[in-house]
């Protein structure tokens, strides 16, 4: 699991809710053990999530029904699928032969700040391209995600 801690004058402070919850889980004199890294800019992490969570709440999938049934609206599906349509993928080859088009991962150890800036931007290409119209700018999509962070 990956934890994300706060440095204060009184020590070290779990930085977002899942690792307040995982932290509430560890006994008093426990121990345990961990890897410390400095993470890239985390602000701008919860940024991109805050920008996903906006363009997967304006996204309306068209209606599909199958054999299957009618398929659900799924965040975790728009992530990867918003990251592909971004340009950062890699190809895999599956034991059938085909072949399948996979998200690259946004962890900390898996993508640069630099690679994470240019995924953030070509994200809000995707969302216009594929989600608003054309009242919709850039500009526009960027206030919207400061001012639900400016609430947080």
């Amino acid at each position: 699991m990956q934890i994300y801690l706060t440095k204060t004058m009184a020590g070290f402070v779990p930085a977002d809710v899942s690792t307040e919850e995982w932290a509430r889980k560890i006994k008093v004199g426990e121990i345990i053990n961990a890897d410390f890294k400095r993470t890239r800019n985390y602000k701008f992490l919860q940024k991109y999530f805050c920008l996903l969570r906006v363009g997967y709440d304006n996204w309306e999938p068209k209606e599909i029904s199958s054999k299957y049934g009618i398929p659900e609206k799924n965040f975790e599906q728009f992530r990867e699928d918003t990251i592909i349509l971004s340009g950062h993928y890699h190809l895999v080859v599956r034991m059938d032969g085909t072949m399948r088009t996979v998200a690259d991962s946004i962890s900390f150890a898996n993508m640069e700040e630099e690679a994470f800036e240019k995924l953030y931007s070509s994200t809000v290409n995707v969302f216009l391209k594929h989600i608003y119209n054309s009242d919709m700018t850039r500009e526009k999509i960027d206030n919207i995600v400061n001012q639900i962070l400016s609430y947080t």
